[in-house]
């Protein structure tokens, strides 16, 4: 794979993987406890147990024959996005807001929605450093933009679910062709 489709595959990810982030940071953000350190918190759990994921998806491809593990961890990351869109079709949004926890919190069950992805994810072959770095950024980049959306948006928070969905049958859908 070369670096730009690297780079777009892992970006792909870092988006698929972040929306659910720009939800919580709009309902931290709306009440004001969203400062740089809980930021950089988040991102770094998130990073690490992604990373984690990846690097196991990355070692488990190594035990299946050439080709054939990026094919199923294409078809995982596929059936993971139906499974998030049929999550939506089904009504389920999530909530945003989780009153009462705090950042360490938030960035662990952020950081647990990205293990599973992460490990289908590394399977394909995308770059456990590349992508990490990729979900890093994002991560920050979510978590501002959620601050800044804050109560203004949250009449658009049933979209996210569909949203990731989509991105991570479209990521599936690359590493398939």
């Amino acid at each position: 794979m070369d670096f730009f489709s690297a780079l777009c595959a892992g970006l792909l990810f870092a988006l698929a993987c972040n929306l659910d982030t720009v939800l919580a940071a709009m309902g931290r953000g709306a009440g004001g406890g969203l400062g740089l350190r809980e930021v950089l918190t988040a991102a770094a759990v998130t990073t690490a147990v992604t990373f984690l994921s990846l690097t196991l998806g990355s070692l488990g491809a190594a035990l299946l024959p050439a080709g054939l593990a990026e094919r199923l961890g294409g078809l995982a990351l596929t059936a993971l996005g139906l499974w998030y869109l049929l999550d939506a079709l089904r009504g389920k949004t999530g909530n945003p807001e989780e009153p009462g926890r705090g950042w360490l919190a938030l960035s662990a069950a952020l950081a647990v929605n990205n293990a599973g992805v992460g490990v289908a994810a590394g399977v394909t072959g995308l770059s456990p450093v590349l992508a990490s770095g990729c979900n890093f950024a994002v991560t920050i980049l979510s978590l501002l933009l959620g601050r800044q959306l804050g109560r203004s948006l949250s009449r658009w928070s049933s979209l996210a679910l569909p949203a990731s969905g989509g991105l991570l049958v479209a990521l599936g859908l690359w590493q398939l062709l």
